[in-house]
């Protein structure tokens, strides 16, 4: 390949460099970059050019002392296999010229997610480990996913669901549930999601960051949120990323009080035509279980998704890439002794 990598110090410039590649995910946005760098991380946005984009990647660095660690969200985004090689290989002088303890990669395939065979997955982890690379034990992003092929009328998604769940959209919808959809997620209606959101990880039993770290996520990210509704008290809401032509749920939220009514399912179906009508074609419901198997923890979210008529995507998972055993060794050490 006879292009060279150059960081990109322009946000129009990778925006569009990004758009040109297959499948470029949300997590490689500039805005995303940007958002990051207010917590902690800093961007790097490499382009690879050769008759065009070949590969981009938004690595974020945190530092801790002399010593860093690099993260390319869901990257490289790369136009084919030869080109994600390339940027495997930059990625590799990179840990080792700024000290990175390790380096983080859990992009998938080079090509549409609907192209994706379990010999392309294969043979993606296969050069990884050609390459030195290992699974990682900490992944940050979910493996795998499910899609919606938005590319249909209404019938035609109805038709895809479970036919209990359209009689739970008609439910929610006699029931006097109406969802209203926020194109600009700030104000009293964020905060009202972030407090909806609170109690949903409260009383699920998992963890969520504080109040201000969302706040400025959906604002960055131009978040859309969907807000149901029943004689004037919320019940639940979603939270939508938005970038090309795909769509992600990338937070839900719900309130003990209501569920009879089944806003949840309303407000999926509302959410997948209002990501129709803007021109996106795919609705990624972001996570799915490791394994297809009822002892997942996952399952019962991955049965609604279903439900849907969404379909199983898996993906490369997330690898690492280890500069210098000893100083890997040496952070796992501490940080061991830190959790103690």
């Amino acid at each position: 390949m006879s292009g060279a990598w150059q960081l990109v110090p322009d946000e129009t410039q990778w925006q569009t460099s990004l758009a040109a590649l297959p499948s470029p995910h949300v997590l490689q946005s500039w805005p995303w970059g940007e958002f990051k760098s207010r917590w902690g991380w800093t961007a790097q946005r490499w382009l690879l050019e050769d008759n065009g984009p070949a590969c981009a990647m938004q690595v974020l660095r945190r530092s801790f002392g002399p010593l860093c660690m690099l993260y390319a969200t869901k990257g490289p985004v790369a136009r084919d296999v030869a080109s994600y090689e390339h940027g495997l290989a930059r990625l590799e002088s990179l840990g080792h010229a700024q000290r990175a303890v390790w380096v983080k990669v859990d992009g998938d395939p080079p090509a549409s997610h609907s192209a994706w065979t379990a010999a392309d997955l294969d043979a993606m982890r296969a050069h990884l480990t050609q390459r030195h690379w290992h699974r990682s034990t900490e992944p940050v992003q979910f493996r795998n996913t499910m899609l919606t092929d938005l590319r249909a009328d209404d019938e035609q998604l109805l038709a895809r669901m479970s036919s209990k769940c359209r009689y739970n959209v008609r439910l929610a919808e006699k029931r006097g549930v109406q969802v209203r959809v926020i194109p600009m997620l700030e104000g009293a209606d964020a905060e009202a999601l972030y407090a909806m959101y609170a109690e949903t990880g409260a009383r699920d039993g998992f963890g969520i960051r504080e109040r201000a770290y969302y706040l400025d996520a959906w604002r960055s990210m131009n978040a859309v949120g969907f807000i149901a509704e029943r004689e004037g008290e919320a019940l639940g809401g979603i939270v939508l990323f938005r970038h090309e032509h795909r769509a992600w749920y990338f937070y839900g939220m719900s309130r003990s009080i209501g569920r009879e009514h089944m806003p949840n399912h309303l407000l999926q179906w509302q959410a997948m035509r209002w990501a129709r009508e803007q021109g996106c074609d795919t609705y990624d419901w972001w996570g799915a279980p490791e394994q297809l198997v009822e002892s997942d923890s996952m399952w019962g979210v991955y049965r609604f998704k279903q439900s849907f008529g969404a379909e199983f995507a898996e993906g490369i998972g997330a690898w690492d890439y280890t500069p210098s055993r000893l100083l890997f060794a040496l952070y796992r050490r501490i940080r061991g002794k830190s959790r103690e």
